[in-house]
């Protein structure tokens, strides 16, 4: 039999989960709509565990990643930086790897779970991570605390050219590589990202594929510039360290940063192909930031019409605007419409819809515009959604 004090905290636990659940039974699952041509997956390719400076078993993030309803989830840890050595010693780079890949085979899981590391260097080149590698170990190349922090123009430039082999090596793993954190305080203390003269070298020999944009609760607009300008894969990362539910609070409806990949098909090798095409959206907090031709698709596909009709005995137009996706949509209306009700700016909630009453339009067919105001497409620049309105004969 139970103890008193067992039965207690069993109904303590059902009661803190209780508490937890998504108000309106909202699935905490991260969900966006396929787009013409591909499937819509979110991926993290940012994430530690106890194997370098997380606090988590690997198991523990494979879980995170089923709950939150992830396709692909990387496991990066950092490779020169290894604050727990003596508790866990591990000469095998790829063992966090290892164990989360056991996970999926003993439960079946249907995270795709890949192989990588965090290139862990001062600035340049800064941090870097390599995703889709066969194996972290060669990447390693030295240890001495001197190349994480140089002090003299010798350890400096060992550090760049240790870094530089360790990126090679990862390309001819033909792995992913991109900047981590590119505007982190701790090497750039005034927060903005900035490309070294090793980084466009980099970029011009097509080792350096991707930058991270969003990283945690930070967006860089000047990282973003340095994507746009330099054909770089936008992301959006975790970088989880400690666990999703405090650090991000996916029960009070928060989500962990995330990328959405439009792939063909659901398997690693499409997803990512479609990171080297550049076909990826930032989700950070409510924001969705990506490249116009990666953006609008989504937002097409997000936002759609589901109900136009001329209301009886007058000239009001009703629609009905309804959200597809797990973003809440602040919109500004550009096309002078007006509406016998709310003003021209508006939110559209998750998976919701909106009904709007179009006042002074008479015509059958026309369109209407409005810019998304949470969602961006270079620094300080917001899209523009139109949607085509045919009004059916009464």
């Amino acid at each position: 039999m139970k103890s008193r004090l067992a039965v207690r905290m069993q109904v303590l636990s059902f009661a803190v989960l209780a508490a937890a659940m998504p108000v309106g039974g909202q699935e905490r699952a991260i969900e966006f709509p396929d787009v013409d041509g591909y499937r819509t997956f979110s991926v993290d390719l940012h994430t530690h565990s106890v194997f370098s400076d997380g606090m988590v078993w690997p198991i523990i993030r494979m879980q995170e990643s089923e709950r939150d309803g992830l396709t692909l989830m990387a496991v990066t840890e950092h490779l020169e930086y290894q604050p727990r050595r003596e508790d866990i010693p591990h000469p095998d780079r790829n063992r966090s790897y290892i164990v989360a890949s056991e996970y999926v085979a003993e439960t079946g899981s249907d995270v795709i779970v890949v192989n990588g590391a965090e290139i862990t260097r001062s600035m340049p080149p800064g941090h870097v991570n390599a995703v889709f590698i066969t194996d972290a170990n060669p990447l390693l190349l030295g240890e001495d605390p001197a190349r994480l922090r140089p002090s003299t123009p010798e350890e400096q430039g060992a550090s760049e050219r240790q870094g530089r082999q360790a990126i090679e090596e990862a390309n001819r793993q033909n792995g992913f590589v991109f900047w981590n954190h590119p505007n982190w305080p701790r090497q750039r203390p005034d927060g903005v990202a900035r490309l070294t003269d090793m980084h466009r070298s980099l970029i011009a020999d097509g080792l350096l594929h991707g930058i991270e944009v969003a990283n945690g609760d930070f967006y860089s607009a000047e990282s973003l510039q340095i994507a746009l300008d330099n054909d770089l894969a936008i992301l959006g990362v975790s970088d989880i360290h400690g666990l999703i539910d405090w650090d991000y609070m996916p029960h009070a409806g928060g989500h962990r940063t995330v990328t959405l990949v439009f792939a063909e098909e659901r398997s690693a090798e499409s997803i990512k192909e479609a990171l080297h095409a550049n076909r990826t959206v930032a989700w950070l907090g409510n924001w969705l930031i990506g490249r116009e031709d990666a953006l609008m698709p989504l937002l097409e596909a997000s936002l759609q019409l589901t109900k136009v009709e001329r209301s009886a005995g007058d000239e009001l137009i009703d629609i009905r605007l309804s959200n597809m996706s797990d973003a809440a949509f602040d919109l500004r209306v550009t096309s002078g419409h007006r509406f016998n009700g709310p003003p021209s700016t508006m939110r559209v909630e998750p998976h919701s819809d909106i009904d709007l009453a179009i006042s002074g339009e008479s015509r059958a067919s026309f369109e209407m515009a409005f810019e998304v105001l949470n969602a961006i497409t270079a620094p300080e620049t917001h899209p523009t959604l139109t949607l085509a309105v045919e009004v059916p004969s009464q």
